[in-house]
């Protein structure tokens, strides 16, 4: 089951909370794995730059407003969606000039979030269905990146392991290159000989991470540190 990391930005504890048991209860209804944060201040969303799949905005904010927010977010990323959610219903003309996805006036009730999360969920998979191809000895295959768990090296073949869990696509190359055609803010390197997707990741260890076919991919002692670090800023919490 991949993750899809959701970012809530709103001064409101209470409204916050509301929301975050919204994405839970759709997340349990859909069978999709939602990783919520929860910032307090667009300040805080400019500076630290989190990345994420999909973003509920308040604009009503202190210090950058969110619709402030939102317009520095346009300078730098085009396309993860960006769904408004205030009491000021006045701005939802505006929003739509930094290319807002929606916007949910509060109270939000279960219903009609889950019918703009739908709309939501169709633009991130569309954002997140890039496809590289992969050279096998029988064709050259076409692969969904968000498809691909981990990769590993067998002596001087790349193994590429996939969602379904019956695809293992062999194709002769290095980790170098695989890190190359690769997104870097998808994947990390536990170790010289493998890749993995953080969407697959289903659990954190010491040593290794969990990959969501049950695979352990250990870390090396080089890159254990930058793993970690790598690993807590896409999860937004600290490993």
């Amino acid at each position: 089951m991949e993750t899809y990391r959701v970012l809530v930005v709103d001064d409101s504890d209470e409204e916050a909370a509301t929301l975050a048991g919204h994405l839970d209860r759709y997340a349990a209804d859909h069978g999709v794995r939602l990783q919520v944060m929860h910032l307090r201040s667009a300040v805080e969303f400019v500076a630290e730059r989190h990345d994420a799949d999909l973003i509920f905005m308040d604009i009503d904010l202190p210090g950058i407003n969110g619709m402030e927010a939102a317009e520095e977010l346009r300078t730098r990323d085009a396309m993860t969606p960006l769904i408004f959610v205030t009491n000021l219903a006045q701005y939802a003309v505006a929003g739509y000039q930094v290319d807002a996805l929606d916007f949910m006036v509060k109270p939000c009730r279960y219903a009609d979030f889950a019918m703009r999360m739908d709309r939501a969920m169709r633009a991130v998979r569309r954002n997140g269905d890039q496809r590289i191809a992969i050279p096998t000895a029988s064709g050259v295959r076409l692969v969904s990146v968000h498809d691909i768990v981990f990769v590993e090296l067998q002596r001087h073949d790349l193994v590429y392991h996939t969602a379904d869990g019956t695809d293992q696509l062999r194709a002769r190359g290095s980790i170098r290159q695989a890190v190359e055609s690769l997104p870097a803010s998808s994947f990390v390197q536990p170790s010289q000989g493998c890749l993995a997707n953080m969407a697959h990741v289903s659990a954190v260890r010491s040593d290794s991470v969990e990959m969501d076919d049950g695979t352990p991919l250990y870390f090396s002692r080089s890159r254990r540190r930058d793993c970690l670090e790598t690993l807590s800023r896409y999860f937004g919490t600290t490993i």
